[in-house]
């Protein structure tokens, strides 16, 4: 016979607090522009390629999935038997980098044009303050043993002065820069297990950006791209 551990703690308390440790890793959805092969920018826009090419091109354009990690506090309210209403306003970190596959021209008076292929790396290091609000359904308990869906909303934040800072720092390199704000959808399955003194839960989590985050400055890194979005997989394990 299996002996239950806290066997009211779903119903004795409307609400219930705890903490989250977590890894993530953070990817980014790149829509280039439709003429990206062929479109043609001029010196105007190359605003770091040393010496200074007459114009370039990108043939392609990826991101550079980085692990990172998060750290979060968390209360629940119970709404009924099998929901509940979630917060857990969390601290982030991640980077990603954006690669570009870039092709220079330098015309030469006389001689043979000049062409060069390079590669060129875009590191984008984020620190989020994140806000997610989520729906738990969770299913019957079975002995120690419970798991749930979860859906929900997030908010972020990402601490922009890094961006000044790394910009500082780096007066002859050109930073891409991602808007403040975003917003995301998520979904994800969790099991919680119920111990002697505490709840422990692993959860895995999916969450979708929902806007466009570049932030344009009229240069090859940016204009070269119609749309980026954040994509990120978080696995967490929960203390309550």
């Amino acid at each position: 016979m299996v002996v239950l551990n806290q066997p009211n703690y779903d119903v004795e308390s409307l609400l219930h607090f705890g903490f989250v440790l977590g890894v993530n890793q953070s990817l980014l959805s790149i829509r280039p522009i439709k003429d990206l092969r062929t479109h043609i920018f001029d010196s105007t826009y190359i605003p770091d390629i040393l010496p200074l090419p007459d114009s370039a091109k990108v043939l392609s354009i990826n991101s550079t999935p980085i692990p990172g990690f998060v750290i979060s506090i968390v209360g629940n309210m119970r709404m009924g038997k099998h929901f509940e209403l979630q917060f857990v306003p969390s601290l982030s970190f991640g980077d990603r980098t954006i690669v570009y596959e870039i092709e220079t021209y330098r015309l030469r008076t006389g001689g043979k044009d000049s062409i060069q292929r390079m590669t060129i790396n875009k590191k984008i290091p984020s620190t989020y303050i994140n806000f997610p609000l989520e729906i738990k359904y969770k299913s019957v308990r079975y002995n120690n043993f419970r798991p749930y869906m979860l859906a929900g909303a997030q908010f972020s934040l990402d601490l922009a002065s890094q961006a000044k800072k790394r910009e500082q720092k780096n007066r002859n390199e050109k930073i891409v820069k991602f808007n403040q704000n975003d917003l995301y959808l998520e979904a994800g399955v969790g099991f919680d297990f119920y111990n002697e003194w505490f709840k422990f839960g692993l959860e895995l989590k999916m969450m979708y950006g929902i806007a466009n985050m570049l932030k344009r400055e009229n240069n090859i890194y940016t204009e070269s791209i119609d749309k980026v979005s954040s994509k990120i997989f978080q696995v967490s394990f929960t203390f309550e």
